[in-house]
């Protein structure tokens, strides 16, 4: 019997295919320091963002046969030695992506309506300063009629491109690969429709975005640095929901202070799980805790698409 460790979790509607197709389904977590000793009962792991399947695991656990990673990024998994030693590894790129978009807007609407500050301000100073309050928070803008610019075109920024044109937004949208700038969106009552994007280098995208949204990996220097943040206008409203990394963090809260940014919405940080303290605390910052794919719907559908994808690999 194939047995598999979800080291991560999975959703029941994963792992009900994976017990019906005749696999041991272990849900337990096992410390990341306790795998090299224990995981080596198993021909499988699945990981979410927490567990590590590096070199060095993988030496030490000749029995395993594949590694799944519920989510898009695989930065937690050596891929490439995987591939020397014959471990397949699997993601599921298609299931998360429009609850990451959504979380996106999440960030775009507490920034232009300054619900970041006010959370924390109501209740604290609701009751005694609500006039001051209402007064600085007067300034809103609409989302409708601006530009947002997308750094990184795949499978997330599709869904964040027909989002922002269903709001009515014009789209610049920037990636290393050629690709298709029409996308078909999908309205009440099933009405579909296709629009397009307008293709844009990632200087155009800096420089003319009102708003500009992360969607690229991680490499090995930020996307969005001192250099690139001082292209862009002032004013500017930056998401990232992809990677930590990508934005120079130090940077970021620099031009937060002068102005040259106008808030920015983070999901994802240079130092997870501990984020700076700085990026904690700063006034003009959105946060969540890396929960881009957190919603039900996505859990569903990711685990349903790992254990497809378990079952075709060892059925095959």
């Amino acid at each position: 019997m194939i047995k598999i460790l979800a080291n991560d979790g999975i959703d029941p509607a994963g792992k009900a295919l994976l017990e019906a197709a005749g696999f041991l389904v272990d849900t337990v977590n096992i410390p990341q320091d306790e795998l090299p000793a224990k995981l080596n009962e198993y021909d499988a792991i699945t990981v979410r963002s927490a567990t590590k399947v590096r070199k060095a695991l993988m030496d030490a656990c000749p029995n395993l046969k594949l590694v799944g990673r519920g989510g898009v990024g695989v930065d937690n998994i050596d891929v490439d030695y995987a591939k020397e030693k014959g471990i397949a590894v699997f993601n599921t790129p298609a299931s998360s992506s429009l609850s990451v978009a959504e979380l996106v807007f999440g960030h775009l609407f507490t920034g232009v309506r300054f619900l970041y500050d006010s959370n924390r301000k109501m209740p604290v100073e609701g009751g005694s300063k609500f006039n001051d309050l209402k007064k600085a928070y007067a300034k809103g803008i609409e989302l409708r009629g601006k530009t947002i610019g997308i750094l990184g075109f795949g499978r997330i920024g599709r869904e964040v491109a027909k989002t922002a044109i269903g709001l009515g937004m014009d789209v610049l949208a920037y990636d290393l690969f050629p690709f298709n700038p029409e996308v078909d969106l999908v309205l009440g009552g099933g009405i579909e429709v296709k629009a397009s994007v307008k293709v844009a280098t990632k200087e155009e995208v800096i420089a003319q975005s009102d708003f500009i949204s992360l969607h690229v990996p991680f490499t090995d220097k930020p996307v969005l640095g001192a250099e690139e943040l001082a292209q862009v206008k002032k004013g500017v409203g930056l998401v990232n929901c992809s990677r930590g990394g990508t934005i120079d963090e130090l940077a970021l809260i620099e031009a937060l202070n002068s102005g040259k940014v106008g808030f920015a919405g983070l999901d994802v940080f240079d130092n997870e799980p501990t984020p700076r303290e700085e990026i904690l605390k700063h006034p003009k910052i959105s946060l969540t805790p890396h929960i881009g794919a957190a919603t039900n719907e996505a859990q569903e559908r990711i685990g349903v698409e790992l254990a497809n994808l378990i079952i075709g690999y060892f059925n095959k």
